[in-house]
């Protein structure tokens, strides 16, 4: 039985990055979702810009326009009770479409523990870097078909997105964690107290998950990275060959037309000119 492959569904809007196994939804908006192997992104669609009284004036115009087709249908003794109902829904939905279309798009967060969100600016940045640098990646692939196996290179780079996501996620919760207790520590208290003792040690302790998870989240980010500089190294050496083998064999050509080609016609020309000139002048003298 073949095993289905997770996708992983990436959301980027002004406030957040959502991460999650499972499809993600939108809070307010609408979103514009596309594809790249297992990896499913969403990035808010702008607002449409109408306003409400444009809005409704649309829905109204459309509400109308129904009434008078069922009034028409009426009017042929045909039934009307249907359409009406069917007319009303195709109102009340285009309203709350427009609605919708008109508000700029947040995406909802995921419920329990289904996905990762990030809020703090410097885990977003790291992020959506790491997002960008994994299309670059992707880019050199039909390139290295030969050499690399796409499926398992889309797997592992999904992997590592979503390995990377628990761990900024991570990264986030050490960091609020780091700042209160910077926080806490700023009030006053004596220095053989067992509470600045205890506040201490815990310090000792998120300072040492912090340094951990940079070090960390640098090798992956840098890793990304580095597949990403070698896919595209590759294939500017593989463009920079063909030009050079496209180039030999110009000269080739090129030689061999010049080895070929009879005896220049200009000197010879200018020869018997000279020649000509020179009798008619001789001619001339006597």
């Amino acid at each position: 039985m073949t095993q289905v492959e997770a996708e992983l569904h990436i959301g980027i809007d002004a406030e957040k990055v959502v991460v999650s196994p499972h499809r993600l939804r939108m809070r307010t908006g609408r979103a514009h979702r596309s594809r790249a192997g297992l990896v499913l992104e969403v990035v808010p669609a702008a607002p449409s810009g109408r306003s409400r009284e444009s809005r409704v004036a649309i829905v109204w115009q459309l509400g109308l326009g129904l009434l008078i087709c069922c009034v028409v249908l009426n009017a042929f003794g045909l039934p009307w009770l249907v359409p009406a109902l069917v007319s009303a829904s195709v109102v009340v939905l285009v309203g709350w479409a427009q609605a919708r279309a008109a508000r700029p798009g947040v995406l909802a967060s995921p419920r329990g523990d289904d996905g990762h969100v990030l809020r703090a600016r410097e885990e977003r940045i790291a992020y959506e870097r790491a997002v960008a640098v994994s299309h670059r990646i992707r880019r050199t692939w039909p390139a290295l078909r030969g050499m690399i196996d796409p499926a398992e290179a889309d797997h592992t780079l999904t992997r590592a997105l979503e390995q990377l996501a628990a761990l900024l996620a991570r990264r986030q919760q050490i960091r609020a964690l780091r700042d209160e207790l910077i926080e806490a520590a700023r009030q006053e208290l004596p220095a053989d107290s067992p509470a600045a003792e205890a506040l201490a040690a815990q310090r000792t302790r998120v300072e040492e998950l912090w340094r951990e998870t940079g070090l960390t989240a640098n090798r992956m980010l840098r890793g990304i990275a580095a597949a990403a500089h070698a896919g595209e190294t590759l294939l500017r050496e593989q463009e920079i060959g063909r030009t050079a083998r496209d180039a030999e064999m110009a000269i080739s050509r090129l030689a061999a037309v010049g080895a070929a080609a009879p005896a220049e016609a200009g000197p010879e020309l200018a020869e018997r000119t000279a020649a000509v000139v020179k009798a008619y002048r001789e001619l001339a003298a006597f």
